[in-house]
Order: C-alpha cells, then structure tokens, then sequence
C-alpha cells in the first residue's frame, strides 16, 4: 500500500486523498488489513459502516492486536465486539503473504521466498526475499523496497534481474509480520528450539532496508510502511535501529532524513567516479562528488548518528591502499561509519573478492584515519542469503527447471523415460 496525498479534517483524523496502490487481495477475493497505516484503517472502518465517533478507538483496537500482539484472526481480539468481529472477518482478512520456502543456513541466517497476492486479473503474484540475520544479542531482517533492481550494479547478483514493480507499503510491512511469526516474536509465543535464534526481549530489533530494490526509488512505499513499524503502540522500532540503504538517490537523500528520520547507509563501493559508473551505474546520474554533499547535508548527522558507507571489497579493482587513503580524503568532515564487505561470489560474475590480508590492511589504514571500519561478515552465502544474492539464483534455478521440463530432462540432467522422438 503506498502513500497516498493525505489531508486532515476538523477532528485531526488524516483521512488518504487519492487512490492506494491495490492492497494485497487474499483468497476469496477478501482485502488483508495486515501492513495497512493508522490512517488506511480509518478508511476500511468508515466503508464497514464504523460511526466516525467510534472509529479512533476501533483504530486503536485494531492496531494493538495487529501489530503490539500479532493476531492472525479477529476471533482472538477480545475486547472487540462479537458483532464488529464478524463484520470485520466477513469484510477482510488478516492473513499474511504466502511463504514459497524457508531456508536455514549453518550460522543461523534464515531466507524466506515469499509471495505477495496478485495485484490484478494477469498478475500472478511477485516474490521477493527476506533474510534474517541473528547475533547474539540482537536480530536484524534484511528487507526488499522492490520487486526486482533497476540499478543494474555490476557486483550485484540481485541487480542481474529486471524490476518488476515497487512493493506497496502494506507488503512491506508483512515482511516484519511474517518474521515476527516464524520466529516467536510476539507476547507469548514460542521461539524456535532450534538455537538460532537470539535470547533477546526481541528476536527482531533492527531492520535494514537492504533487500531487493532501491529504497529511495519507492519513497512514498517505504515512508508510509516505516511510520507503521515505528509506531510506538504496535510494531515500535526505534529510528536508530532502522537503516535505509541507497545506491545514491541524491535528491532523495534530504527527504529521507526529514520524512523517514532512520539511519542511513550509502552504497559506495569506488572512490573514483569512472570506477564507481562501472560498479554502480546510478553514479552517471549523480557523481560522488553531489552524492557526498547530499550526505554532509543529511538531516540530524552527528557522531552519534553517522552515516555508514558501504564498500564491498573486489579484489584488484578497488582494494589498493591508495583507494583507502582516497576514501579518507573524500569522507572527511562527514561523521561516519565505514562498513568493509567481503564480496560474496555468484555463478557467472567476473569479481573475486578481495583476500583477508588485504581487507585488513585497507580496514587497518580507515582505522587509524579515526573512522570505524568493522568487516561484514559473510552470512547465509550457503543459502545465497548473503548481500547482493538475493532471489537471482532463485529465479536462475526455476528457468533450468522449466526447461528441462520441456526439454524432458530429469533434475539430474537425464532424458526422462518417454521423452523425445521414438
């Protein structure tokens, strides 16, 4: 569900404009309310036949159980009238996008390939992925903004596909909503036994908008689903604890720091503008030079709230120490992190990573210059849930599938019994 225009009447309700973005249509032809804004629900209410002077404490009542309690069914609200529960149940539902696979990997990082409802009548329903990456002391989901990349980032895996569509809000907010269910992490629910999963208050605290897609390129989409989860009274993640991730939108970058408030990370990865057209195409639009005054410029930077830029390390093209020393010059004056990440190979790409002797001694040259310099490490590459693999293989994987089908071929590259000519 995307932002629309919003407006405010006498009594303060923000009541949307103009049309959504369709929300996800679920069986039977039912809309779901999961994803859906304070505002949205206000909507929903008012077409069910709510009186305006109830609708604030319905809205109230819905968002608790939806987002503070994570209810799958208006049966389990119970301070909902039985009347109001049956309406809403013969009205919409709560159900939450289809979940294709669940893939757990040797450290704990687990993948989910979920699919959103159709859209329309020749829509058969987008997937995206969703990781979740546990520490001992926190877990972070990786989220997607899109279906599929338009930016094309030569190092990219996920780039390597076309964009399909923008998520609406309302998807991307399921996203939490599913994590949160597979993983015990709302009141009274279990967490999984199988000790991958933090003992923390919360199995998710921190999100990062660094899944499939561009961020900045579904402002409206992700700006409306981060007011939801940052809403104290439901989901109730902390600006610090959410971070977008861009490829360098640069008049963007202002707007999310007035408008979305999370921390930000930029996707840097060169320190030269011809080497960084290469790496991330988007820098033809917009250079480094405009794409680091926007981020001197960030709403609210300090050293306590620093911009992380990220740098994936390939080795021979942008490792050198020279690169490092460049890297300092470009970045000073900016309060900032800089996050080394060794490149997570994919079938059929010309980058290798670079070697650990020589990460350390480009993170060692960005340490002494005063910057913090921590190295990624890899997570869930043995399940492509690394950074820069997400859903490529997948859908790489499904192609061989259907053309062996057709072809008559079995998975293990055998002719099927019957195939062919006689």
């Amino acid at each position: 569900m995307s932002q629309r225009p919003v407006v405010r009447t006498d009594d303060g309700i923000e009541k949307i404009a103009e049309i959504l973005t369709p929300a996800p249509v679920i069986t039977g032809g039912k809309l779901s309310l999961v994803g859906f804004g304070r505002a949205a629900l206000h909507e929903k209410l008012a077409e069910i036949g709510v009186p305006a002077r109830e609708q604030n404490m319905r809205v109230n009542q819905l968002w608790h159980w939806i987002y503070h309690r994570g209810a799958a069914s208006f049966d389990a609200m119970l301070n909902v009238s039985k009347t109001l529960r049956a309406t809403l149940d013969d009205a919409f539902t709560l159900d939450r996008p289809e979940i294709v696979s669940e893939q757990i990997s040797k450290d704990g990082t687990r993948k989910w390939l979920i699919r959103m409802p159709p859209m329309g009548a020749h829509d058969k329903g987008a997937e995206i992925e969703t990781v979740y990456i546990p520490e001992s002391d926190r877990g972070t989901l990786c989220i997607s903004s899109q279906v599929g990349c338009t930016l094309t980032c030569s190092f990219c895996h996920t780039g390597t596909q076309r964009l399909v569509r923008n998520l609406t809000a309302a998807e991307i907010v399921a996203q939490v909503m599913i994590a949160r269910d597979r993983l015990g992490d709302w009141p009274g629910a279990t967490r999984p036994t199988d000790g991958l999963v933090p003992d923390a208050d919360r199995a998710v605290s921190n999100i990062v908008l660094m899944g499939m897609g561009e961020p900045l390129y579904n402002f409206d989409g992700v700006r409306y689903a981060m007011a939801t989860v940052m809403d104290g009274d439901g989901l109730s993640l902390s600006r610090r604890r959410i971070t977008l991730s861009t490829s360098g939108v640069v008049p963007m970058i202002p707007r999310a720091g007035d408008e979305i408030g999370s921390m930000i990370a930029i996707s840097l990865h060169a320190v030269r503008d011809d080497l960084r057209n290469e790496l991330v195409p988007l820098n033809r639009k917009y250079p480094i030079r405009d794409l680091l005054d926007a981020c001197r410029a960030y709403p609210g930077l300090s050293n306590a709230r620093r911009i992380t830029f990220e740098y994936v390390m390939l080795d021979g093209v942008n490792d050198s120490l020279s690169d490092a020393r460049e890297l300092i010059r470009l970045l000073k004056g900016i309060p900032a992190k800089i996050n080394l990440i060794p490149f997570n190979p994919w079938p059929g790409t010309k980058y290798k990573c670079s070697s650990w002797d020589r990460i350390e001694e480009f993170s060692d040259a960005v340490f002494r210059a005063g910057y913090a310099s921590p190295v990624r490490t890899p997570r869930g590459r043995d399940i492509l849930a690394a950074c820069g693999q997400l859903k490529s293989e997948t859908e790489k994987l499904r192609a061989r599938a259907r053309l062996m089908l057709e072809e008559g071929i079995g998975a293990d590259g055998v002719y099927a019994v019957g195939a062919g000519e006689d």
